[in-house]
Formats: C-alpha cells, structure tokens, sequence
C-alpha cells in the first residue's frame, strides 16, 4: 500500500512539473537562494494537474509512471556522481564549529530544525553537531 502510494506520487509530481514547464505560468516561485531546486507550487496549479492526470486513460497513466521511473533513475544516477559543491563544504564545516547557524543557513529560516538543533546543542555539543550535519549533508 505504501510502496503504490510512493509510485503515485512521483507519477503525479512528473505530470505537474511537465504541465507547468509547458505552460509559463508565475506559480512558481523560489524559496531562498541556497535552495533554488526546492520549488512550490500553487494549490490551483496542483488541482489542476491533479484533475488532468484522472481524466488520463489507462495506458497514459502507465507511460507517465514509466517517465516518472526513468526521471526518478537519472536523478539518483547524477545524485551519486554528483560532487559535493562548496557551499556544502562549507556547511559542513561550519555544522561543526557552530551547528545551529549552519541549519539556520542551510533552511533560510528559523524553522523546528533550528530550534531542535539549538536545544541539542545547548544540552548536549556533540548530538547538535550530529543533527546538523544530517540536516545539511
């Protein structure tokens, strides 16, 4: 059940980024600067496309998720050749040295992140470090 819904998902996560790269809507928008790949979408635009992959027959559903797989593929094959850039680096280290301010960096806002990563910190150095790091890398 968990595994279909997963598929479902990247299936519909394909469907709206083709429709909205093929339309020029301005619902995209950027969060921050570091993290330009992150977009959100209107809730509009989701229905939307939501609405478009129901009306899709059968064998265009299955074609979707075929797309969705070998995007899903390629994204993981550039993942893991990827070298890590050095805004990363740099977070990396500064996780270390001062691990609240590196998740602040890192999300762009004073979210639970940072404020569970402060609490560690302040109890305990080391399981801040920790959390940071995973929150960064």
């Amino acid at each position: 059940m968990k595994k279909t819904a997963i598929n479902f998902t990247l299936v519909l996560l394909t469907f709206i980024s083709i429709n909205v790269k093929a339309s020029s809507s301005e619902t995209i928008t950027t969060k921050t600067a570091t993290e330009k790949s992150n977009e959100t979408i209107n809730d509009a635009v989701v229905q939307d496309a939501m609405l478009q992959f129901k009306s899709l027959s059968r064998v265009d559903k299955k074609e979707k998720y075929a797309e969705a797989k070998k995007l899903m593929k390629e994204h993981k094959a550039q993942k893991a050749n990827a070298e890590p850039s050095t805004n990363t680096i740099l977070l990396a280290i500064l996780a270390i040295l001062l691990p609240p301010l590196a998740v602040y960096l890192h999300e762009g806002e004073f979210n639970t992140k940072f404020w569970l990563d402060l609490l560690l910190t302040l109890l305990f150095f080391l399981p801040g470090v920790i959390y940071a790091l995973i929150v960064v890398l």
